[in-house]
């Protein structure tokens, strides 16, 4: 497993009105979320706050279509 850095633009779509949804499938925890999912902007998935990373780089790596996010880049 090779560990990537992804920008988040990429990863994730934030709405005018803060709300956040993938364009690709992403795991995070134990939890996986595709495309047509979207959350408000102070959501917590598998303990991460998807919003405080707003902007910031992505460390991950695809398994079987999915990017796994491990962290985040400050």
């Amino acid at each position: 497993m090779e560990i990537k850095r992804f920008r988040y633009v990429d990863i994730f779509k934030v709405e005018l009105d803060g709300r956040i949804s993938p364009r690709i499938p992403v795991r995070i925890g134990g939890i996986t979320m595709g495309p047509g999912v979207s959350f408000g902007g102070e959501v917590i998935s598998s303990g991460v706050d998807l919003a405080k990373h707003l902007g910031k780089d992505i460390a991950g790596y695809v398994e079987n279509g999915v990017l796994v996010i491990t962290g985040f880049y400050s």
